[in-house]
């Protein structure tokens, strides 16, 4: 009997034994990372835009032999060029949290855009490392644009008195437009007999008011006592969440 139970004792710890040089043996491959997208949060775009300001969606399906023990994002500019009132946006994030720290996990996050990052293209990377040291990583490109655009600008580059300029341009506003203005002004305009110094400013919502795309088409009438010379145009947008673009062009107004 006593024999009988150390030949019992000895196969069980052979077979422990081997069980954990197999285990030490094992080699897992690395994570693979599908189905990967991102774009703007609101709407869960898949379209790699998003808007400054606003959240950037992230999804990503993952299948692991081992259990994944990190993920990390990553986003930077390309050469962007950091205007007034911005700040440069650099982004990195390393998660880990408990339902990602599986095999096949769904990585789905919102990441936040500060409403001062430049707009341009930045580079998006998102890196999966399993537990045995394994990573994976996929590559994006991502297009950050400004809540408010104009674009396709058309205006005329002079003007006589006593008549209008035209002025036409397109907008785009992810929260709808508020109101449009336009402010016309000289500098260093001296007025001569018969002329009466001209400022204009407008604020046009009829037709516009709401809308997230609108093409803005307007005739603006310059006075026949306006002095002569040289007039700084400005274009104001401003939608519905207080978000503002200004565009600025010049016209010559002459006397005849």
């Amino acid at each position: 009997m006593n024999k009988l139970k150390h030949v019992f004792l000895i196969s069980l710890f052979g077979m422990a034994l081997f069980s954990c040089q197999d285990d030490e043996d094992q080699t897992f491959d690395a994570p693979v990372i599908s189905s990967f997208e991102f774009g703007e949060g609101g709407s869960h775009s898949s379209d790699g835009t998003a808007y400054r300001g606003s959240d950037l969606h992230m999804e990503a399906e993952i299948l692991a032999e081992a259990t994944v023990a990190s993920i990390t994002v990553s986003i930077h500019g390309h050469d962007i060029e950091v205007g007034e009132g911005e700040t440069e946006w650099d982004f990195s994030e390393t998660y880990t949290d408990e339902k990602y720290m599986v095999k096949n996990p769904t990585f789905h996050e919102h990441i936040d855009i500060p409403a001062t990052a430049p707009a341009g293209e930045y580079h998006v990377v998102l890196e999966v490392t399993d537990a045995v040291g394994n990573t994976t990583e996929v590559e994006g490109h991502l297009e950050l644009m400004s809540p408010v655009t104009i674009s396709d600008f058309e205006m005329d580059e002079t003007v006589v008195r006593g008549s209008d300029f035209h002025v036409e341009f397109m907008i785009n506003a992810m929260y709808g437009i508020h109101n449009i203005t336009v402010d016309v002004h000289a500098h260093g305009l001296t007025p001569g007999a018969g002329e009466v110094e001209w400022d204009y400013e407008e604020e046009f919502e009829e037709g516009y008011h709401e809308l997230t795309e609108a093409e803005f088409h307007e005739h603006i009438d310059v006075p026949a006592t306006a002095p002569a010379g040289e007039y700084h145009v400005i274009f104001t947008v401003e939608d519905e969440e207080g978000n503002i673009i200004a565009y600025e062009s010049h016209i010559d107004v002459t006397a005849n």
